[in-house]
């Protein structure tokens, strides 16, 4: 495959978190959409929440870019994909401009990220309590890696004109222009919680306002064109942008003493039937419960030959009609945990499918969800304790709330054979949760181990072994059940939907 991407394109970083660039990235988003560009989202590392307000701005997908969830030669193809057919596309960053992973050097970086994509990066910068000192902040970014370009600047949470008279007389002679000033008066509400922002699943009327404010905000204060001018500076990206047929069909080229996975282009082929109808059901939960999911799994689903269809935990008492195979990604299960647990009818038939040795693939909140319990965190305001509220039961394990948030990249291996991957199969993830489960990981010797618990069914075992950056055994194969905290991003490994939806169709 040959091919080009020549989309015009921003990188919206900052010295550090909490300086503004997602009230920047999302307004800027909102705003050119509002003039009638197709623009398209995305954002740097494995977040979920800020691509749901991106989506909302754009009308598009939030993608995300993660150079190690994905490695850093796939962002080109990648960001191609997502930004096919757009006029602009806008990436959020991470964190500080050249903040990665832990002890990686730049790698997962914003910085990384905009060399990789050759984009022009706009730094946003928090200029409540400094003047003539910004001068030397945007100059040590400029300067410090040359093959970053910091194209630009946008003044954030200042105080008056005569404030901002200051700061754009400091940058003067600095070489990176100013595209923009914004006040620290007016802030938009933007409600957060122990995870960050409250997705827009959950409250879309104010989050539908908190944008358009946000677009008001930045469209007063930022020289669109000039902004517009700067994207379209971007030289072309070579390469292909990542198609999930053809990414399906390499991952069976490298591993072709697999059996052979569905014809990506027909959705017809040895284990998928020739017919739409004989495509295997995949559920997918969704809904405000279930919020965090990446777009290219229900893509790779769906090129791997699965009819994949959406339903809501919080609201439908049963799954999709004929369904065959399940997937329950992250989200704030502990949030609706009494909702969730009031939902017997589902509950049950959860617990049947994964009874019956059907497929089913969880993470982090899938995980508690799949649990026999969740304690929610008790109300503080009304000084009550929470009580354990009985979940699927498909998993002999116990859910919490903590009080420590366990957040970071990972590296794992299989350990147990699953739906997903055969053992020994190498993934690089992320964690992202305060909330524990006890125990942490399956205990069966193996898969002809004895039933464990009252419940019966075959063994829990262990899904995966942690080699980075501490060693540990975490997660469930119980079945057809792959249960973990470990958020892995199946456009990297995207055998995972081909062993999925061959096991669905068996």
């Amino acid at each position: 495959m040959v091919g080009t991407t020549s989309v015009p394109r921003l990188v919206i970083a900052a010295p550090s978190s909490g300086s503004g660039k997602t009230t920047v990235a999302t307004g800027l988003m909102a705003a050119f959409a509002a003039s009638g560009l197709a623009v398209s989202p995305h954002k740097v590392g494995p977040d979920y929440i800020d691509p749901g307000y991106h989506a909302l701005a754009t009308g598009r997908p939030g993608r995300n870019l993660d150079a190690y969830l994905c490695g850093p030669r796939a962002l080109p193809g990648l960001f191609g994909h997502g930004a096919r057919g757009a006029d602009l596309a806008v990436v959020e960053g991470v964190m500080g401009l050249y903040d990665g992973a832990a002890h990686q050097g730049e790698l997962a970086s914003t910085a990384q990220v905009a060399k990789v994509l050759r984009a022009p990066v706009v730094l946003v910068v928090d200029a409540a309590s400094q003047s003539r000192s910004v001068a030397a902040l945007v100059h040590g970014f400029a300067s410090w890696d040359p093959e970053v370009r910091v194209a630009g600047v946008i003044l954030n949470k200042v105080g008056s004109d005569r404030h901002e008279e200051l700061l754009r007389e400091a940058l003067t002679g600095s070489g990176v222009p100013v595209f923009g000033a914004l006040r620290r008066v007016g802030a938009v509400h933007t409600p957060s919680r122990h995870l960050g922002l409250v997705p827009v699943a959950e409250r879309r009327a104010e989050a539908v306002e908190s944008v358009a404010a946000l677009a008001d905000r930045v469209r007063a204060g930022c020289d669109l064109p000039g902004l517009l001018e700067l994207a379209r500076s971007a030289p072309p990206l070579p390469g292909p942008a990542w198609d999930p047929a053809h990414s399906l069909r390499e991952a069976r080229s490298a591993d072709a003493g697999r059996a052979a996975e569905p014809d990506a282009e027909s959705g017809t082929g040895p284990e998928s039937g020739a017919g739409r109808g004989a495509r295997p059901v995949v559920a997918v939960a969704g809904g405000s419960a279930f919020t965090f999911s990446y777009a290219e799994h229900a893509e790779l689903l769906t090129a791997a030959g699965a009819d994949v269809v959406t339903f809501d935990p919080l609201r439908e008492t049963r799954l999709p009609e004929g369904t065959r195979g399940l997937v329950i990604g992250g989200g704030f299960p502990e949030v609706y945990a009494a909702e969730l647990s009031a939902n017997e009818p589902l509950r049950a038939a959860v617990a049947a499918l994964a009874a019956s040795g059907a497929p089913i693939a969880a993470e982090c909140a899938g995980l508690l969800y799949l649990a026999r319990s969740l304690t929610p965190e008790p109300d503080a305001e009304a000084g009550t304790t929470a009580a354990p509220l009985p979940m699927c039961g498909v998993l002999p394990a116990d859910a919490r709330m903590s009080g420590r948030l366990t957040l970071g990249y990972r590296e794992a291996v299989a350990l147990s054979p699953s739906p997903l991957l055969p053992v020994g199969a190498r993934v690089r993830g992320h964690e992202f949760h305060r909330t524990v489960i006890t125990p942490g990981a399956g205990e069966g010797e193996g898969p002809d181990g004895l039933a464990d618990g009252a419940g019966g069914g075959p063994a829990a075992l262990p899904a995966w072994g942690v080699v980075r950056p501490t060693r540990q055994v975490e997660g469930f194969v119980r079945g057809g059940v792959h249960a973990s905290y470990l958020h892995v991003h199946w456009a990297a490994t995207p055998g995972i939907a081909a062993s999925f939806v061959r096991s669905c169709a068996r």
